[in-house]
């Protein structure tokens, strides 16, 4: 024997050790993760459904949202974009969920001298009177909304015995500020001549 053979016949049995059959794949524990993981993740949304109706049953005592007056007025301004749901004001993550107030949708916003006119398509519609408007702010985040600094409108209006704070973006985000202005403007409008009286 030579050498090479010697030397080939030594490797022999190393690789016919090395060669092994391919593993069955074991389908039974497969589908069975599966399975686990669509429980879990059924389950994660139960709780969180359940979670979002129980803040609706603790804020059952704020009252039905108004609607607007038959005749609000010429709009001062209007605005196409989106609403990012409302909180407890000054506390941005405590989302408020009453009344579909925390259901975010596409909103058409229309300001008139008689209040702010909220259109929601697919959601509950509401209208914040004048006098309910207490000041209006560019923020940068809204209960599970972030954004750039100043890229969200939040109004800050009182129904019932709560003051809340609604968010909403612009299409074009460049109108924020004539809304911020507007509406602080109407609420010291309002605020003098509720001294007057």
């Amino acid at each position: 024997m030579t050498p090479a053979t010697v030397l080939a016949a030594g490797f022999a049995p190393h690789l016919a050790a090395d060669r092994k059959s391919a593993e069955v794949t074991d389908w039974a524990a497969r589908v069975g993760w599966l399975v686990g993981l669509a429980l879990f993740v059924a389950l994660v949304y139960w709780l969180m459904r359940e979670g979002w109706k129980w803040r609706g049953t603790l804020q059952g005592d704020l009252p039905a949202l108004p609607a607007a007056p038959s005749e609000p007025g010429e709009a001062r301004l209007t605005m196409s974009g989106r609403y990012h749901g409302s909180t407890t004001a000054g506390q941005w993550l405590d989302r408020i969920v009453a009344h579909g107030l925390g259901t975010r949708s596409r909103v058409e916003l229309t300001l008139t001298d008689a209040g702010l006119d909220v259109v929601r398509p697919g959601a509950s519609d509401f209208f914040v009177p004048r006098e309910a408007l207490r000041e209006a702010r560019l923020d940068k985040g809204i209960a599970g909304k972030v954004l750039t600094e100043g890229g969200l409108l939040v109004v800050t209006w009182a129904h019932g015995e709560r003051l809340i704070d609604s968010g909403f973006r612009s299409d074009h985000a460049a109108e924020h500020r004539a809304w911020v202005d507007l509406i602080n403007s109407m609420t010291k409008t309002t605020t003098t001549e509720g001294a007057e009286r």
